[in-house]
């Protein structure tokens, strides 16, 4: 299978965006590394701040409304068109509905090949990354740690609650490698 996208799910301050920048780092071809990050600092003012976009509730919740909703699923197609394209894409998520999440994610990449991969993380370290970088509403880490998972279906894990995200991204390409059948030196 010569892999087209990766997926990386995980909650907040998991590390996510570290492997993915990793993966650009150790994979021989370009990949694009696109998150969840980017369609949301995209959207209009209007659609960050809750209603019918996506809110940040004061105890770390995430409510996403219809207009966020119509927009995600572009935003997938979108990307998923880029990689029938030709693009290798690194894509950093947060299914905040699991499988539900996962689901939209496959309706839209049908036959591309995709290495979907659970980026966990103990919600301690998760909530302590979260409060050092200042730019995440606390208690989202929490929240996120373990509902992110709940009913998805991964080829791969990876765990940085200790392990660190070039380290991940290593585990990652190698199996890319294996999964082509060459040598994983």
């Amino acid at each position: 299978m010569n892999t087209q996208v990766i997926v990386l799910n995980g909650g907040s301050s998991s590390g996510k965006s570290g492997i993915a920048h990793s993966l650009q780092a150790v994979l021989p071809d370009a990949w694009l590394s696109l998150s969840i990050d980017t369609l949301v600092d995209a959207m209009p003012a209007r659609l960050t701040s809750g209603g019918d976009g996506i809110g940040f509730a004061d105890d770390g919740g995430v409510d996403v409304g219809q207009e966020f909703m119509v927009l995600q699923d572009a935003w997938i197609a979108g990307l998923a068109a880029m990689a029938r394209a030709g693009a290798h894409v690194v894509v950093d998520d947060v299914f905040l509905g699991g499988a539900a999440s996962q689901r939209r994610w496959l309706d839209a990449l049908g036959d591309v090949p995709t290495l979907w991969v659970g980026v966990r993380c103990a919600a301690a370290v998760a909530e302590a990354r979260e409060a050092a970088r200042g730019d995440r509403v606390a208690g989202m880490a929490a929240k996120q740690a373990v509902v992110v998972h709940e009913g998805v279906a991964y080829d791969l894990e990876v765990d940085t609650t200790s392990t660190a995200s070039a380290d991940c991204a290593r585990v990652i390409a190698a199996r890319l490698r294996s999964s082509r059948g060459d040598r994983a030196d």
